[in-house]
């Protein structure tokens, strides 16, 4: 790791961004958030105990639910990379 990483790293807390969704919408816990975002709860629970990254197709729910942008919700949890990493291996799924 180097030194220009570390402080977004330190930053880095998805419970900020699970915390500010609740207040938003005015819900109570993150039972109430699951259901909005019609998800799983246990997947809140490893979300917020960082056992699992906060993914592009929960971003996008989130982003359907609040009308929030990508942008946005990646800055409450404080992910504020400006490039991304786009995968060139096939999946076995999509291959012909």
């Amino acid at each position: 790791m180097t030194t220009s990483q570390a402080p977004q790293e330190i930053n880095y807390d998805p419970n900020r961004l699970l915390d500010s969704l609740i207040e938003d919408l005015n819900l109570k816990n993150d039972a109430a958030l699951s259901r909005v975002l019609e998800v799983a709860p246990p997947l809140i629970s490893k979300i917020r105990h960082r056992r699992l990254p906060v993914g592009s197709a929960m971003l996008l729910r989130m982003h359907e639910v609040t009308n929030l942008s990508i942008k946005e919700l990646r800055e409450r949890m404080g992910d504020r990379r400006q490039k991304h990493r786009i995968s060139t291996v096939v999946p076995k799924a999509m291959r012909s």
